[in-house]
């Protein structure tokens, strides 16, 4: 497990895609109408990328990202990219598992099927699923900016928890979820290595598996299907952690839980983080945990309790799904909550120590699929000039 140094020189922070700007959205409409040359869709890209690099600088953001402006959803580049996986466009809604959230909104809105993949081989990493996005991003940055580059990817998890042990992998291929997730962990790590090498020092896994083990309804038709939650869940929480093991010391992994970010802002899942809490962030091998907590669906501070001490706490307190501002004082008054509860914590620590484990930024990215939240760019400036201002108070 690696150490984080624990006065990280940034606090406010973003989850990573942000909002595509107009051109690019425009070509991508027309891409996907397939009226848009690659070439020019790819120049548009580099673009935007540029652009956003720019406003993060200007917002004196912690980390820089390209925005995910390369792809479409941020989950894409991973799954698409290993061999073993067969990709299945048109994969029947009858394959997927009827208590997750996102498969009723999907089924409520008509899908009788929806693109997935397959595990039909051998997984192994035959191509970088992100390193020439990072070699891109790296080419354009300062060299002293370089290790404030963050590359986001979806988790191991992704698969699994849409299909599950039945209908991920074929079982003449992987004979176990451990074996599935142990050859997954080795391409993830072999990507990992990769990134480092280059002068990558912060990944961050996007998942919004663990937010699905919040909801109260979801456990309940899980259990009532014949799935032993806690085993499960202890299964991801493996399946992270054979992907991030033995990594470097000064490389920062972070794990954003997501309770879902749709088109249109649209979220799949609510509830609280006490039902994982003790077990994730004891368990699972990062550094950073980044969680949502812009609304009253996202439950309290409770529990952070069990936030350990060399770990870092990202408090997600300005939504990206609605342009409204909140109040700074309200803002504030929620950092210090967060911190009392971390201070009276296991183990229980000074007020200090627990502010100094806690970052601010928005509870989920801007834009997660390319069409965006219904919020403007100009919105999105003013969300992160509100944390910076708030954090300058909080951490003067």
């Amino acid at each position: 497990m690696s150490s984080l140094k624990l006065r990280p020189p940034f606090r406010v922070e973003h989850v990573g895609s942000l909002i595509r700007p107009r051109e690019l959205y425009d070509l991508r409409v027309l891409h996907q109408q397939g009226k848009c040359a690659p070439a020019d869709l790819a120049a548009a890209e580099d673009a935007a990328v540029a652009h956003v690099v720019k406003l993060q600088r200007d917002l004196g953001l912690g980390t820089i990202t390209d925005g995910e402006m390369r792809r479409e959803v941020y989950f894409e580049g991973v799954f698409n990219k290993l061999e073993g996986m067969t990709d299945l466009p048109h994969r029947p809604m009858t394959e997927y598992k009827s208590y997750l959230p996102h498969v009723k909104l999907l089924t409520a809105m008509g899908f009788t099927e929806y693109p997935s993949y397959h595990c039909s081989g051998k997984i192994k990493r035959t191509v970088p699923f992100y390193v020439d996005h990072f070699k891109a991003l790296k080419s354009i940055v300062a060299p002293e900016e370089v290790s404030r580059i963050k590359v986001n990817m979806c988790p191991p998890t992704w698969i699994h928890q849409r299909h599950g042990s039945d209908g991920t992998y074929d079982p003449a291929v992987y004979k176990s979820d451990d074996d599935y997730f142990d050859d997954l962990g080795i391409a993830y790590r072999e990507e990992i290595k990769e990134l480092y090498e280059l002068g990558c020092r912060h990944i961050q896994l996007d998942d919004p598996t663990f937010c699905y083990f919040c909801n109260d309804e979801t456990m309940e038709e899980m259990e009532g299907a014949g799935v032993d939650s806690g085993a499960l869940l202890d299964t991801y929480i493996r399946a992270i952690n054979v992907c991030t093991v033995d990594r470097p010391r000064d490389l920062n992994i972070s794990l954003h839980m997501c309770r879902g970010n749709f088109n249109g802002g649209v979220y799949f899942t609510e509830g609280g983080y006490h039902r994982i809490a003790a077990r994730v962030f004891t368990q699972v091998d990062v550094d950073t945990f980044y969680l949502e907590y812009d609304n009253e669906r996202s439950g309290d501070f409770a529990p952070l309790r069990y936030l350990p001490l060399n770990k870092v706490a990202v408090l997600g307190i300005v939504t990206t799904k609605d342009p409204k501002l909140e109040h700074p004082e309200v803002l504030k008054a929620r950092i210090h909550e967060a911190a009392e509860v971390i201070a009276n914590g296991i183990p229980p620590r000074s007020k200090d120590v627990a502010l100094n484990q806690l970052c601010i930024s928005p509870q989920c990215g801007f834009a997660s699929v390319w069409q965006g939240n219904p919020v403007t760019e100009e919105d999105e400036k003013q969300k992160f000039a509100l944390l910076a201002n708030v954090a300058k108070q909080v951490w003067h």
